[in-house]
């Protein structure tokens, strides 16, 4: 059984080992090449660590047994020049594990965490080309624009989706367990 939990210091190696093969496998032909190759699980542990020592209740991890097969991380949305005041940072799941529900999951419990820090409205970015996007929409995810975002020096098109009321979301997709499928790597 998949479960979802807050993250914990020792998990940086797992989620960043998450991160660059989700990353990998999603993003290669999307991303310039250099980046992804570039990609290394030391850097990412590091870079997951300190991140953990700073905001260990924005992070959760999705576990089946011990193991963790995804991740997502949340906080304060970065561009004041947009009116939503959540972000969901991140959220990827191992590529065997997606379609299996921790996707919504993982949301549901950023989306807990982003109201009881007082966001009521959240929005998420998505490269424009991966697939995986449409779980925003299917969780009630509204484009809100979108733009360029620099990768690796090149830009790369992606979309904002953006939910208004994070308290009827929560609502909304904790009665979905249908069962969906094509879940993240969302950005």
């Amino acid at each position: 059984m998949n479960d979802v939990r807050p993250a914990r210091l020792e998990d940086a190696r797992a989620i960043a080992r998450i991160e660059v093969e989700t990353w990998r496998s999603t993003y290669a032909g999307m991303l310039p090449d250099r980046v992804l190759l570039n990609m290394s699980e030391r850097r990412q542990t590091a870079s997951w660590s300190s991140f953990l020592r700073h905001r260990p209740d924005d992070v959760m991890v999705a576990t089946s047994g011990n193991a963790i097969i995804g991740f997502g991380n949340c906080g304060t949305q970065r561009d004041s020049t947009i009116r939503f005041a959540g972000e969901i940072y991140t959220l990827y799941l191992s590529p065997d594990r997606q379609g299996e529900g921790s996707g919504r999951a993982l949301l549901n419990c950023l989306f807990q965490r982003l109201v009881q820090t007082g966001h009521a409205t959240a929005l998420a970015w998505v490269v424009k080309a991966n697939p995986a996007r449409f779980f925003y929409e299917r969780l009630g995810g509204q484009q809100i624009m979108h733009r360029p975002i620099p990768v690796g020096g090149q830009p790369v098109d992606a979309v904002a989706y953006g939910w208004r009321n994070l308290t009827d979301a929560l609502a909304k997709t904790a009665q979905s367990g249908d069962g969906m499928t094509g879940e993240p790597p969302i950005h």
